[in-house]
């Protein structure tokens, strides 16, 4: 009897082993699946990313209606990855720049998008970014929104189309994390980045009020086009003296990101030349951008520690002369009036109007002779006799000093 149970306990115990073999299996099968399933969807963005760019790379630009109808499931962060390759490729988006006020792209054919995992911004996100108080506390306010599933993002969305006001508020407070994360990419272009994520909320303000939920795609993705462009049309306004359309911002910032990476690879400033090759355009247009990216800086800009002095001060204004031309210009009309007194009264007047000594306007012998009631040859003859008279050793050494 006792051998029997000892039997059974081992036919038990293989048993039991058998079942988590196969538990352990079907795991490993599982996640295989899994990781095979992802490493798919990864492989079909990139096919699909690289069809888009392969597409419009001999145009060197498309439509943002065009864009917006190939994009069918992207997420935003996929959206991200496109641009960048467009903007490495100096592809231009020709309607990206419409002002935030006006009509919304075609943007009809984008089917629904999975439900996008908003992350959760917080100061540990943001590296390499100066974050100060205002920031840190606009963050820790907007991380107690709690996010909304698809199911409340649609009801909402449905209520906001019926203009309830409170639906709105709801789907713009749950989505300023996506403001944040997209302001964050455009940190160190001449705007602080609690400015740059005002300009994105109003950008996502702008796209709860034209979101059309019938249309069946995500509202996250609808909103990145929004907040994107009114971040960029913020960054081309304002963070300039000189308003830089919108295309040329971004070119400008490819070629100091194509000048540090060359920087970085030689070792030193790199040429025109070099950044044309790298850009692939030509030097003159590497010339143009160079001259449009300076900044303005304003003449009384305080120099010196007592700031007594501005840079307006230092600067030589080439339409004025010299201290030493100025010197040099005295001293000869000095020594010219001094070999004018040698002659006669008449004489000195004649060549004063003639070649126009005192207010610098010649005349012709025929206005002269009116003002001495005389004949044009009368006045030569006068002329001739003067100017004898300068050409003397004694008189003519003291202006040869001046020629």
């Amino acid at each position: 009897m006792s051998r029997k149970k000892e039997v059974e306990n081992v036919e038990n115990l293989e048993n039991v082993e058998k079942i988590e073999s196969l538990e352990s299996l079907e795991n490993v099968e599982e996640t295989n699946t899994k990781a095979s399933k992802k490493d798919k969807n990864e492989s079909t963005t990139v096919s699909k990313i690289d069809q888009i760019v392969n597409s419009v790379k001999d145009k060197g630009k498309i439509d943002y209606s065009e864009l917006a109808a190939q994009l069918g499931n992207f997420s935003p962060e996929e959206m991200e990855k496109l641009f960048d390759k467009l903007e490495k490729l100096n592809i231009q988006v020709a309607n990206e720049t419409v002002d935030i006020d006006d009509e919304e792209p075609n943007i009809e054919d984008l089917e629904e998008v999975e439900d996008l995992d908003i992350e959760d911004v917080n100061i540990d996100t943001l590296e390499g970014i100066s974050v100060d108080d205002p920031v840190r506390m606009y963050l820790r306010e907007i991380g107690k929104i709690p996010l909304l599933s698809f199911e409340d993002e649609l009801k909402y969305a449905k209520l906001s189309y019926e203009h309830d006001e409170a639906a709105k508020q709801k789907l713009t407070e749950s989505n300023l994390r996506l403001v944040v994360s997209i302001a964050k990419k455009y940190v160190g272009r001449g705007m602080l980045f609690l400015d740059l994520i005002q300009e994105g909320n109003m950008g996502l303000i702008k796209a709860v009020e034209k979101f059309d939920y019938t249309k069946g795609f995500k509202f996250s993705t609808y909103a990145t086009w929004w907040i994107r462009q009114a971040i960029t049309r913020a960054i081309a306004d304002q963070a300039r003296t000189i308003r830089i359309p919108v295309h040329m911002v971004e070119t400008i910032y490819k070629l100091i990101r194509t000048s540090r990476h060359l920087f970085q690879q030689n070792g030193r400033e790199p040429t025109p030349e070099e950044i044309a090759v790298e850009m692939e355009i030509p030097v003159e247009k590497v010339l143009e951008i160079q001259k449009i990216a300076q900044d303005p800086v304003s003449l009384e800009t305080p120099i010196g520690e007592e700031d007594d002095s501005h840079l307006g001060d230092f600067i030589p204004d080439d339409d004025s002369p010299s201290p030493q031309d100025a010197a040099s210009y005295t001293m000869l009309k000095e020594q010219l009036n001094e070999v004018l007194e040698t002659l006669t009264p008449r004489e000195a007047k004649v060549l004063r109007l003639r070649f126009g000594l005192d207010d610098g306007k010649a005349r012709t012998l025929e206005e002269v002779g009116k003002e001495f009631s005389v004949t044009r040859e009368r006045i030569r003859q006068i002329e001739a006799k003067a100017l004898r008279k300068l050409r003397h050793p004694s008189k003519s050494k003291k202006l040869k000093e001046y020629m």
